[in-house]
């Protein structure tokens, strides 16, 4: 195999490798949502006691995670559950259910 190729080849592997390991560090924004499912409702589309989160404004579901995350907002299990997201998640679960219609 030629040097050339032999070095592109590698790097290609490199580049997928750090893909790979970047997306396992931050999982998708569906893959998140599933922990919201049990008590909102599939899509966050509640039907019971537990508040809608289906096509509330982004900046709204970021700023009452953020909350509960913080502590300055309290619920029943909410605090422990926004401990579990970074910052980063947190914005990517509230642009997932804001889109949700």
């Amino acid at each position: 195999m030629s040097r050339f190729l032999t070095s592109s080849l590698a790097g290609l592997l490199l580049t997928a490798a750090a893909s790979q390991a970047a997306n396992a560090d931050n999982p998708p924004s569906h893959v998140l949502a599933n922990t919201c499912f049990s008590c909102h409702g599939t899509d966050g589309d509640s039907k019971g006691a537990m508040p809608s989160i289906k096509g509330k404004p982004a900046d709204y579901i970021a700023t009452l995670l953020n909350a509960f995350r913080d502590g300055s907002k309290k619920g029943t299990v909410m605090n422990r559950i926004a401990k579990g997201f970074t910052p980063d998640e947190i914005n990517e679960l509230a642009k997932y259910f804001a889109a949700k219609q």
